[in-house]
């Protein structure tokens, strides 16, 4: 069957997003070396976020409560109120970043848009992915919006029900091969993998994705002219 969807990733696939955390994890781990070596900390506070997705899910303001109760752990309560202001105000700079288009992603929204229904398919938080939407200017690209909770094989079922296609005619591009490519791929989809330079560890896949329906570009400049080869 031809390809009638193509769903995008936002975060790091449209517009860079994994650098300002890496940015506020050393300004949280220089905030609290004198009570642990700043890498242990980094280490504490990846635990800490793990362990609370369950009830946060992704984005900034879980990240925030994260820092939060990972300072008051290994400081064993004894962190200066002065101190969990700053780590609130880190959290509300990363919130404040302007959003930064990665290169070619509006040329190729628009080399796109009218041969196909274009959703972005994201996770992470409903009011702060909204924002980042919005600040972008891509809104005016897409047929469909879904920001999910988590991405597993279950979301994008659902995501399928409701553009009313089947599996084979949906294509995913993203950065992250565990979020954005694997589920798609177990359902009978396409996708497409654009690496970006940082990776979030808990996205991280460490073996080699085989699949006659899995491609991978350098950029997401080189996605255009791969579908429309796809289509043939």
């Amino acid at each position: 069957m031809p390809i009638k969807v193509i769903a995008f990733d936002a975060d790091d696939t449209l517009w860079v997003n994994e650098p300002f955390f890496r940015e506020a994890e050393e300004k949280f781990a220089g905030l609290l070396e004198d009570f642990m070596p700043q890498h242990a900390i980094m280490k504490e506070l990846y635990r800490t976020e793990i362990e609370n997705l369950r009830m946060y899910g992704y984005g900034i303001k879980g990240f925030m409560l994260s820092m939060i109760e990972t300072a008051l752990r290994i400081s064993d309560h004894k962190v200066p109120i002065t101190l969990i202001d700053k780590i609130i105000r880190i959290g509300q700079e990363m919130l404040e970043k302007p959003v930064e288009l990665l290169p070619g992603v509006e040329e190729v929204l628009k080399a796109l848009n009218g041969d196909f229904r274009m959703v972005m398919a994201t996770k992470g938080d409903l009011v702060d992915q909204e924002r980042k939407l919005r600040k972008s200017g891509l809104e005016k690209h897409f047929h469909h919006i879904e920001i999910m909770s988590e991405k597993r094989v279950s979301d994008y079922e659902k995501l399928i029900r409701h553009l009313d296609i089947h599996p084979s005619e949906f294509l995913m591009l993203g950065n992250s091969l565990k979020s954005d490519i694997l589920p798609v791929l177990e359902l009978g989809g396409y996708g497409i993998h654009i690496p970006f330079h940082i990776t979030w560890v808990h996205e991280q896949v460490d073996h080699e994705v085989k699949n006659e329906r899995f491609f991978k570009v350098e950029n997401i400049g080189e996605a255009t002219e791969l579908i429309k080869k796809l289509q043939k």
